[in-house]
């Protein structure tokens, strides 16, 4: 059952209304900032638990908004729809959305961008708003790119540092490549279901006529996967998500837990019917998911600064949700998904909070022994790292062993992979919390006698978080939103095997960084060359630079200055040459002299004379 209504639109207009105060009056009235940038996001979570209270069981709701674009026969309508999935992404959204926006007050406090911020901040949410509940795939385009200009705005917040200018436009030109992808799959979709004669790309009409694409169901989900993996960050398109680290601790938070990343998770779910059309296209998805997750974890084990840690950290745990959709398991995926958002936001915003505390240090070796002098954010970060590590009964126990759980019914080897995840997500987490709050305090005696726990409207969303963290794993998420994932309920002995795995995890990384704090150096020196490749993130950018920027650089420098001036211009400017030496002969022939052009007559008369006497 769909229920009508008028009240979907204000949730997304909430959150615009804040961009429109922010910039237009923000640099005037910098208190009311603070109102109305986190306001309008903590309103537009309640109107959406309102409208997740009146959505009929199986059904949604509907506001048709107004009709967008009339072209021919093709329609598309700018309409909203709260369905199961919606929900629970606006949830999310609005929900972890307004305790990052809280906690930014406190962050973001004495930036002379301060209005700026919560504008971009403000966008970043009706953006991604848009996504998720539009009804129709063009207007899910729109939020998408919406969401990827927000992201290239606020990871060159501080655009006055080249480093952050540059990884900004890094985030937004990687992610067009993806985008690339995005629109084929949809000029794809569109073409083929026009040729049915159904010129739309409304979701619940897609799923009509989904024998119309069974045919081309393979491109076209290979293709919107390429746009998922920009977006989502997984291989090859994941190197902009470690660089948007250059942005406020915030952002870093919101793009990872509530907003942009998830965007190609969602999407992937939102279209899984026609996903199921294609086994091919899954199971790219599953193995993609699989090794990103491989990947980003290795790396994360040889980082030494807090947020890149977190930042290859979320490259993993999306990798874990792609290998939940490729496995069919969606809800399970998506159950991750929120979890992850709670206590990856939790994470990042607890590193916000040691940065704030230690002058914006970064580097792990120069932490050490805060737990005394910032108990809440400690305590709050251990939970984060529990929930991540999948410690039960914490949140990402529940929500990992379900994706896992799905995998090892679909795919024993992807499985597997998953579960060496796990151990190395483990380490990795525990390596970051016992660095940065356990042992002695490395930090310079500058910092030292400055380390400070953070202000209430910082550390009050780290609490709310933390409870979250605690007790989402026991939310209904798979049931929610139904699917093949619906409740996998992996036997004790998996369980068992997963928990094994994470207190092995964080057992190693107890007697490494706190035991035995000088063995590190030892096992690293045993690795040979492998430690500095993984410290290095595997040179991956650095072949990137080599064997894409670099080429991509000389050709257009070789156009700048042979293919323009000599070859576009040449023509352009030949062309003019022509046409002016061409006048110029005529305008000796167009003298105004009546006597010349008698002659001229005279002349052409007795030419053409001669030639009919000669001829």
């Amino acid at each position: 059952m769909v229920i009508e209504t008028t009240s979907l639109r204000w949730i997304v207009a909430l959150p615009a209304l804040g961009v429109l105060f922010n910039l237009f009056f923000g640099g005037r009235l910098t208190r009311a900032v603070t109102v109305a940038g986190p306001g309008t996001v903590g309103a537009a979570f309640v109107l959406a638990v309102w409208a997740a209270l009146r959505r009929p069981e199986a059904g949604a709701l509907h506001d048709h908004v107004y009709t967008w674009i009339v072209a021919g026969p093709f329609r598309a309508e700018a309409g909203l729809r709260l369905d199961a999935l919606a929900t629970v992404m606006t949830l999310v959204v609005t929900g972890v959305g307004f305790l990052i926006h809280i906690y930014s007050v406190g962050y973001m406090h004495g930036d002379r961008g301060f209005a700026r911020y919560f504008a971009y901040l403000n966008l970043f949410t009706t953006a991604m708003l848009i996504l998720v509940l539009a009804d129709n795939l063009v207007l899910l385009f729109v939020g998408w790119e919406g969401v990827g200009l927000c992201s290239y705005l606020l990871i060159g917040f501080w655009y006055e540092k080249p480093e952050n200018a540059a990884a900004g436009k890094k985030a937004f030109l990687v992610n067009r490549i993806g985008d690339a992808g995005f629109l084929l799959g949809l000029f794809l979709l569109v073409t083929t279901l026009g040729g049915q004669g159904v010129w739309t790309l409304d979701i619940a009409t897609i799923e009509r006529h989904l024998d119309a694409l069974r045919p081309v169901a393979v491109p076209i989900c290979l293709l919107l996967f390429v746009g998922a993996t920009g977006k989502s960050a997984q291989l090859p398109l994941y190197v902009w998500l470690p660089d948007a680290m250059a942005g406020p601790t915030p952002v870093s938070a919101l793009i990872h837990a509530a907003t942009m990343v998830t965007a190609g998770v969602y999407m992937i779910a939102r279209l899984h019917s026609l996903y199921a059309l294609a086994p091919a296209a899954l199971a790219v998805v599953a193995v993609v998911g699989a090794l990103t997750a491989l990947f980003a974890a290795v790396i994360a084990t040889a980082q030494t600064d807090i947020k890149r840690v977190l930042a290859y950290s979320t490259v993993s745990q999306l990798g874990y949700m792609f290998l939940g959709l490729g496995v069919g398991a969606t809800g399970a995926a998506v159950f991750h998904l929120v979890t992850h958002a709670f206590f990856k936001a939790l994470l990042f915003l607890g590193a916000g909070s040691v940065m704030h505390g230690l002058g914006g240090e970064q580097d792990m070796e120069r932490m050490g022994g805060l737990s005394s002098r910032m108990r809440l954010t400690f305590l709050t970060m251990a939970v984060g790292t529990l929930a991540i590590a999948g410690v039960p009964p914490f949140s990402g126990f529940f929500s990992k062993d379900e994706v896992l759980w799905g995998a090892w019914e679909a795919a024993p080897p992807l499985a597997a992979i998953g579960l060496l995840v796990a151990f190395l997500t483990a380490f990795y987490t525990g390596r970051l919390l016992f660095l940065t709050f356990l042992g002695e305090c490395r930090a310079g005696e500058d910092v030292r006698h400055h380390i400070h726990e953070s202000p209430a409207v910082m550390t009050l969303p780290l609490v709310v978080l933390a409870v979250l963290a605690c007790a989402g794993g026991f939310l209904d998420v798979p049931g929610l939103v139904g699917g093949e994932g619906r409740h996998a309920h992996p036997p004790l002995a998996f369980m068992l095997l997963a928990t094994a795995l994470a207190a092995g995890g964080l057992a190693l990384a107890w007697v490494l960084y706190v035991r035995r704090p000088g063995l590190p150096s030892l096992v690293a020196g045993r690795l040979g060359a492998v430690y500095p490749l993984v410290r290095d993130k595997f040179r991956v950018d650095e072949f990137y630079d080599a064997t894409v920027v670099r080429p991509v650089f000389a050709l257009a420098d070789v156009s700048a200055v042979h293919i323009d001036p000599q070859l576009i211009d040449g023509a352009v400017n030949g062309a003019a040459r022509v046409v002016a030496a061409t006048s110029s002969a005529w305008r000796r022939v167009q003298t105004g002299n009546v006597q010349h052009y008698a002659l001229s007559f005279l002349a052409g008369a007795l030419a053409l004379l001669g030639y009919w006497v000669t001829r």
